[in-house]
């Protein structure tokens, strides 16, 4: 998912269809235009506060244990407690290049329909590009999670990119409708793990 870290004019123009289900987990893509890539969409419910969810997507170096393909993930920069900016690279199998990208996360809080939007685009001249790995310099990529009765969380996670290099974008495209459910399923686990931790 870090790899198909996705709404903007691009996300209304194209009817969302399903891909993948899992879990309760689905995957929508849709084709968005002058793009070979599709952008994505995962959605499920979560059982975690809204505030469990936060912590978790604020808590940069969990990442390399829960969002799938991520070989490390590191803090840049840190402006509030809702606001950083911070480095991942993505593992590809051979004979493919890693792919990095630095994000500015921010969280947003619509406080009269109790919705939370996390904006985490990839963003460029953050961090020099690496030799021997595919900087990714701009993405589309934001979380959205709405409180449920019962302590549970919706959860949407949207992402357009394009990974530059040499990759078949059929390939692309099969790995994104696959990453979200991994990653979600991890993030279940974690979410747990903390969860049982905290009583």
């Amino acid at each position: 998912m870090a790899l198909f870290p996705w709404v903007t004019q691009a996300f209304a123009q194209a009817e969302w269809r399903c891909v993948a289900t899992r879990d309760g987990i689905r995957v929508y893509a849709k084709t968005v235009p002058d793009s070979r890539i599709k952008a994505m969409k995962a959605e499920c419910t979560l059982d975690a506060g809204s505030e469990q969810v936060i912590s978790l997507l604020l808590d940069v170096k969990a990442a390399e244990r829960w969002v799938c393909h991520t070989k490390s993930c590191r803090l840049v920069k840190r402006i509030s407690d809702t606001e950083l900016f911070y480095h991942t690279e993505v593992s590809l199998p051979w004979p493919l290049d890693n792919r990095d990208f630095v994000t500015h996360l921010k969280v947003v809080r619509h406080e009269n329909d109790h919705l939370i939007t996390i904006e985490a685009p990839a963003v460029p001249g953050i961090l020099p590009p690496r030799n021997g790995i595919v900087r990714i310099s701009s993405s589309i990529n934001r979380w959205q999670i709405r409180p449920l009765p019962n302590g549970k969380v919706w959860v949407e996670y949207m992402l357009q990119v394009d990974p530059g290099g040499h990759i078949p974008a059929h390939i692309v495209n099969m790995f994104a409708s696959r990453a979200p459910i991994e990653t979600f399923q991890n993030m279940r686990k974690i979410l747990a793990e903390r969860k049982r931790a905290a009583y």
